[in-house]
């Protein structure tokens, strides 16, 4: 079943590169702007000999787990003070949850304003993208525990560091998880988003497709769009794979 499944997975893409090669080959449209695929690999080819693409790989990398250890860190412990503390939540639970409903790249503009367009403002960003998934989704597992655990809890005598490190993590272990999952993927999102609106002077992967547009080279940006695809799948599953190991304890029932 699975095999057949991944079978069924590539149709549409192999489907899709068939028709793109038919159309580029019989001249039906204009080839400058919906290139041939092998313009496509020549450019990826070109990209990667000269050293370009690891390079870029390397400082987007770089720059998005940056973001996102610090934003997600800050998340878990945002989302823990609001979620144990009922002062915290009336005191700054609303002006979180209006603020959630901002658009990340409304930030954008106040950012460069403050910061400027260096690596700063960039990681900022992208620690944004990481903050508000995993602290709303530690928000909600830490009040996930029900009031009949805190009760065990008490009778069996914890004290503050027991409560939060033998009950109410483990409890919202897999809420977290999943705003860490979320939190990767939104900020190689952003990391993209910061390095071509933030300015194209600086290495990553999202310089290849402000190259290929400042050029206008379609290629260019064809190979910058699939590696950045390619990315994320790879991030996706790699998240996917850490959280399935992390919280194998819960068992295939959760």
């Amino acid at each position: 079943m699975t095999s057949n499944a991944d079978w069924r997975a590539v149709v549409l893409p192999l489907a899709a590169l068939a028709l793109w090669y038919a159309l580029t080959a019989l001249d039906l449209v204009n080839t400058k702007l919906i290139v041939p695929p092998g313009a496509v690999l020549d450019a990826a080819w070109q990209v990667v000999s000269g050293g370009q693409l690891l390079a870029g790989l390397r400082a987007s990398l770089i720059r998005d787990l940056s973001g996102f250890a610090a934003g997600s860190a800050a998340g878990i412990l945002f989302g823990l003070l609001l979620g144990v503390s009922r002062w915290a939540e009336r005191i700054v639970g609303p002006t979180f949850h209006t603020l959630k409903q901002i658009s990340l790249f409304a930030w954008l503009p106040l950012l460069s304003t403050w910061l400027g367009t260096g690596e700063a403002a960039k990681i900022l960003f992208i620690a944004l993208s990481a903050f508000y998934p995993v602290a709303l989704n530690t928000f909600e597992g830490v009040r996930g525990v029900t009031r009949a655990q805190l009760e065990v809890a008490r009778v069996l005598g914890f004290n503050r560091l027991q409560l939060a490190g033998r009950l109410i993590l483990p409890a919202a272990s897999a809420r977290i998880a999943t705003g860490l999952h979320l939190a990767l993927l939104y900020a190689w999102l952003a990391t993209i988003g910061a390095e071509y609106l933030l300015g194209s002077s600086a290495q990553g992967v999202g310089s290849v497709v402000i190259r290929g547009k400042a050029t206008f080279h379609v290629e260019l940006i064809v190979v910058g769009m699939l590696l950045i695809g390619a990315v994320g799948l790879l991030l996706n599953r790699l998240a996917a794979a850490i959280e399935g190991r992390v919280l194998h304890w819960r068992g295939p029932g959760h």
